[in-house]
C-alpha cells in the first residue's frame, strides 16, 4: 500500500472538465505515461488520433517531458489537448471518463481509488517487469483491462468495445474501487509505530 493524497477524489466531474474547457457531451480519456513520458504510449495515441475524433472522444494527453516538443503539434485539434506534465491531477481525473495509463505501484494505488475504467499498458523495461505485475494483479480481478506493448494492435478493438460497453465500464469501475487502501498512510504509520514500540 501507497500514501495516496486524497482530496482528489471529492472533486466533481463538472469542476474537472470545466477546469481542462472540454464538452461535457463528449467522453474524455486521459492519458498518462508519466512524467518523463511513454513513446510507445504517445505513439499509440497520435495513430489512433482520427479514431479517436470519429468515436466523439476528447483526450487530456499527458506525454511527458522528453516528448512534449514532438506531440505538442496537436493542440491545434479540437478534441485533443496535449501537457508535458499535470499539475491538477485531481482535476484531471474527475473530467475523465476514461483512463490509459503506465502500471507503476502510485499510478495503480491512485487509479484503484480514482474508480474510473482503466487500460493499464505496462511498461516492459522496468526492474522484474514489476508493472506487468500490478497490472495483473488488478485485471486478474476484473478492475482493469491489461494491454501489453507488443499487443498494441488490438488497443482499437478493445477501446471501442468498452465506448460501447456501459455495463463492463461499470464493472471496471465497481471492482478497481474494491482494490483501494484509501488509509494506507495510517496502516503504515500504525506498523511503524508497533516496530518502534518493540
Amino acid at each position: 500500500a501507497l500514501p495516496i493524497y486524497l482530496l482528489f477524489i471529492h472533486v466533481k466531474t463538472e469542476e474537472g472538465k470545466k477546469f481542462f474547457n472540454i464538452d461535457s457531451k463528449k467522453k474524455t480519456i486521459l492519458v498518462l505515461g508519466g512524467s518523463l513520458g511513454a513513446l510507445k504510449m504517445n505513439q499509440l495515441v497520435e495513430s489512433h488520433l482520427d479514431f479517436f475524433k470519429s468515436h466523439n472522444v476528447q483526450l487530456i494527453w499527458q506525454c511527458g517531458k522528453l516528448y512534449f516538443d514532438d506531440f505538442k503539434k496537436y493542440n491545434d485539434k479540437e478534441n485533443v489537448q496535449v501537457y508535458q506534465f499535470l499539475d491538477r491531477m485531481d482535476l484531471a481525473y474527475a473530467a475523465a471518463d476514461f483512463i490509459i495509463s503506465r502500471a507503476g505501484a502510485s499510478s495503480v494505488s491512485e487509479l484503484c481509488i480514482v474508480g474510473k475504467p482503466v487500460i493499464f499498458i505496462p511498461s516492459p523495461n522496468v526492474a522484474e517487469d514489476h508493472q506487468t505485475k500490478n497490472a495483473k494483479a488488478i485485471s486478474d480481478k476484473h478492475g482493469a483491462i491489461l494491454l501489453k506493448e507488443n499487443d498494441l494492435k488490438t488497443f482499437p478493438i478493445i477501446l471501442e468495445t468498452l465506448l460501447k460497453d456501459i455495463g463492463k465500464q461499470e464493472s471496471l469501475s465497481d471492482n478497481i474501487k474494491t482494490l483501494a487502501l484509501p488509509n494506507a498512510t495510517n496502516a503504515i504509520v500504525n506498523e511503524i509505530e508497533k516496530i518502534i514500540q518493540n
